[in-house]
């Protein structure tokens, strides 16, 4: 991310609604530059909604997301991978390559220093020799080695993960929270879906909970208190229980 000088991330009263059901409400939220951030929540609290929206893959039915003026290539987003069709006939280093396209665009070649970088992104994250294997071959915890690698050729100065340490050994989660505290430490922004309240406190130094609307932004300990997770789960059922149909408030002109 040689040169590009990071914005913060600011969500303002966003709004996301599915079949006009809110999925995120009326959330405001700053993302400071070079921050590591956990997304924690209840199931259905809308955390990955929150993070599709930043990449842009949502529109808002209220409010905005700002990212200064990042393009998308400068923000690298990691899906869940159960949103990966893993049947489709590619290898580990294609898979990988892929990291190259923003910038090199999908119809040229990748030449002989770019498969080098390739390569060498699979070596960081321990896959040396796994280039020509197919990506349906590979276990969930090498094949989230492998998108971790193209992350890394992505060079991105955001990066957004979602869910990313689910069904994975844990020697697999401990060399992918290294990676993120050296992409911490390049002061990169990273934000991260995550279920393990553990592991929150042990490597994320900011936290946002969740519960549709927001329950707590900050530093870590002050965000983890038994009472907002208490809270968050209160507002959780009475979501699930009773969740409005959202209108669209009238604006002035």
């Amino acid at each position: 991310m040689a040169g590009l000088r990071l914005a913060p991330i600011e969500v303002r009263d966003l709004t996301v609604a599915y079949d006009r059901h809110p999925a995120v409400h009326h959330v405001t939220c700053r993302f400071e530059p070079g921050s590591l951030t956990a997304v924690v929540g209840p199931n259905g609290a809308g955390k990955s909604t929150l993070i599709k929206s930043i990449v842009g893959l949502l529109r808002p039915a209220e409010g905005r997301v700002s990212v200064g003026d990042l393009k998308r290539r400068d923000i690298a987003y990691l899906p869940q991978q159960a949103d990966i069709d893993r049947s489709f006939p590619i290898t580990v280093a294609d898979t990988v390559a892929l990291g190259h396209w923003a910038r090199v665009g999908i119809f040229r070649a990748i030449g002989r220093p770019l498969r080098d970088k390739v390569a060498e992104a699979l070596s960081a994250v321990g896959l040396e020799g796994f280039e020509q294997r197919p990506i349906g071959s590979l276990s969930s915890g090498q094949f989230q080695r492998v998108l971790f690698a193209r992350l890394l050729l992505q060079d991105a100065g955001v990066i957004l993960l979602d869910e990313p340490f689910n069904a994975i050994d844990a020697r697999t989660t401990q060399d992918l929270l290294d990676l993120i505290g050296r992409w911490h430490g390049e002061k990169r922004t990273v934000i991260a879906v995550l279920h393990d309240m553990d592991q929150v406190r042990q490597h994320f130094p900011d936290t946002l909970l969740l519960a549709r609307e927001l329950v707590a932004n900050g530093p870590t300990p002050d965000c983890l208190t038994a009472a907002n997770l208490l809270a968050a789960r209160r507002m959780s059922e009475r979501w699930q229980d009773d969740a409005a149909v959202c209108a669209p408030e009238k604006r002035r002109a």
